[in-house]
């Protein structure tokens, strides 16, 4: 879904800078089976839809949470 929004965007506005910040999943993280699957899939789309493409790993940013803010449940978005 959100490829799919990004190639609508791009379509609508070639002239605009797009940039994407994508949290690309780890095993030690991830709930589901399918998830590296999907995000390589998405990924792909990403790098030839917008002009930067930002890969933060998902893993680390669980890793700050505990180390350096010093959360004990870091927060989800569902």
């Amino acid at each position: 879904m959100g490829t799919l929004l990004i190639n609508k965007i791009w379509e609508e506005y070639p002239d605009r800078i797009m940039n994407t910040f994508t949290v690309v999943p780890s095993p030690k993280v991830s709930d589901t089976v399918v998830e590296p699957y999907n995000a390589t899939l998405s990924i792909y789309q990403l790098i030839g839809n917008t002009d930067k493409t930002y890969c933060i790993d998902n893993e680390a940013l669980y890793d700050i949470c505990f180390r350096t803010l010093k959360l004990l449940c870091p927060p989800t978005v569902t």
